[in-house]
């Protein structure tokens, strides 16, 4: 690649909220791949990650897929293990403190977090570091030191921060630590590059780029991911909410979870979990638009490619048969009754005439319930004009076959 195709591909996905900033860690970032190309040298490129529980789902892995495309390029990739950080807890998606961990409970967690990382990234090209290697050491006039480069108002001004001091909700000294630490985390590897979520920004935009100036060192460009949405497609991938893609649970529950995904998440899921180039997903998101490809298909053809990327190109091919055999094909009696489609239906308009509901809202019900499914896949709109023929599904026993 060269370098503006590089600079496409790192910057696919990333997310700041604010466009002058975005454009602005774009320049940045051509500038250092031009001078590590001008030097032969790899850009020090970290994300990380702390040991907080002992399971990673696709979720966690977003900001792997993007240090894995840094590796690809040639850059040096560190895996940092939050041991330090974790002990204090990162406020900056929670609207309330979080638990304190002990560092014995730190230590169990973060036995598997790297070796789960390997199903992304390439185990002999990562460095792992502890951040405890060089935090463990600051003393407490360091810290103040450090800590000097920050007003207090500027941790007031994060949204999180700002909501709990509105509800009147404490909010903890250690809590303002977290940014610091983290920021000394660049500090301490002279990094050109830190990748994160978006719930990231302050620690990496304010925190690690302050204290590299401060300390006579570059500021680091921020790679800012966007956050990928569970298997409803709107809340974030998260335990609590049951909506998660583990990694580890098998290449079969893993493809059938992706399958789940709404219509609406497919473009996000593309741009942040699969290896394929930004043209390659601007061709098939063009492709499924002008009917040349059905949703299904393209959502068959991202549910094999992330699968692929933890399970291999044969089980991702299994996965996908076993799909169609299980869930496509499951329960479908050997006689059903056959409808003809007429031009212009809507979902909703056949549901009616094939039969299958009494009443227009009963039908809209049944597809808000996600219990309407064509060849197996979830119709979310009755709205819309009947997709193509098929068996049609709705709730567990009635089908009718499209034709």
């Amino acid at each position: 690649m060269n370098i503006e195709e590089q600079v496409e591909l790192l910057m696919q996905g990333t997310e700041y909220g604010d466009e002058a900033l975005k454009k602005a860690m774009t320049v940045e970032l051509r500038e250092r791949l031009l001078i590590a190309q001008k030097e032969s040298r790899p850009l020090r490129v970290y994300c990380g990650y702390d040991p907080t529980s002992t399971d990673l789902h696709l979720g966690h892995t977003i900001t792997m897929r993007k240090l894995r495309q840094f590796q690809d390029l040639g850059h040096e990739v560190t895996f940092l293990i939050g041991s330090y950080t974790a002990l204090v807890g990162d406020p900056s998606d929670k609207n309330k403190a979080r638990p304190i961990l002990t560092e014995e409970k730190v230590a169990e967690n973060a036995l598997t977090y790297a070796e789960q990382a390997f199903r992304v990234l390439d185990r002999e090209k990562t460095k792992i570091r502890y951040n405890g290697e060089w935090l463990s050491k600051l003393t407490l006039v360091d810290l103040i030191r450090l800590g000097q480069n920050f007003t207090v108002q500027q941790f007031m001004a994060r949204d999180n921060f700002s909501k709990r001091l509105e509800k009147g909700e404490p909010i903890y000294i250690h809590e303002t630590f977290y940014a610091i630490m983290q920021g000394y985390d660049a500090v301490a590897m002279e990094t050109d590059v830190q990748v994160g979520g978006t719930d990231q920004l302050f620690n990496i935009i304010v925190a690690g780029r302050k204290l590299q100036e401060a300390l006579g060192q570059r500021p680091l460009v921020g790679i800012i991911t966007g956050i990928l949405p569970g298997t409803d497609g709107v809340q974030r991938m998260s335990k609590s909410t049951g909506n998660i893609v583990p990694i580890f649970s098998g290449a079969s529950d893993m493809f059938g979870k992706l399958m789940s995904v709404p219509d609406s998440a497919m473009g996000l899921y593309m741009r942040l979990a699969t290896r394929w180039s930004p043209q390659e997903i601007d061709r098939i998101e063009k492709d499924v638009a002008s009917g040349a490809f059905h949703p299904r298909d393209a959502k068959m053809k991202m549910s094999g490619e992330i699968t692929a990327i933890f399970y291999g190109e044969a089980d991702a091919k299994a996965a996908q048969e076993n799909f169609i055999k299980t869930f496509q094909q499951k329960e479908i009696p050997d006689e059903i009754p056959e409808y003809v489609l007429e031009d212009g239906q809507t979902v909703v308009d056949v549901i009616l005439a094939a039969g299958l509901a009494e009443s227009k809202s009963k039908a809209r019900t049944l597809i808000d319930q996600k219990g309407v499914r064509l060849d197996g896949e979830i119709l979310e709109r009755g709205d819309m004009v009947f997709p193509h023929k098929g068996v049609l599904q709705v709730g567990k026993r009635k089908f009718v076959r499209m034709k």
